[in-house]
């Protein structure tokens, strides 16, 4: 069974463009490694600028997998260049009944 994540990126001071690039190849690694499912990711952007990304790890095991997989790791090596991983509760939408973020393409 899969497993929905729902992840936050902060970008550092004048990295957006460097961070919507590497979430747009995310998903693309993540298939090519036989790690997530067939389903869309999601991308959309907080008020003060947090980006949002929503996919399906294909298992558990999967999940696992990826920490042990050279091409994922180097992935994650260069989002951490660019940004900070923050928890999604830290953003003033998760604070709303219904919280909204502007879609990204």
């Amino acid at each position: 069974m899969g497993l929905f994540v729902i992840v936050a990126y902060k970008p550092r001071r004048g990295q957006d463009q460097v961070l919507r690039s590497l979430i747009d190849k995310h998903l693309r690694v993540l298939a090519e490694q036989g790690l997530v499912s067939d389903r869309p990711a999601y991308v959309m952007q907080a008020a003060e600028g947090t980006l949002v990304e929503v996919f399906e790890w294909r298992s558990a095991e999967a999940v696992a997998a990826a920490h042990g997989n050279p091409a994922v790791l180097a992935l994650w090596a260069e989002f951490a260049e660019v940004c900070d991983y923050v928890p999604l509760a830290s953003l003033p939408e998760s604070h709303t009944m219904f919280a909204e973020f502007t879609a990204l393409a």
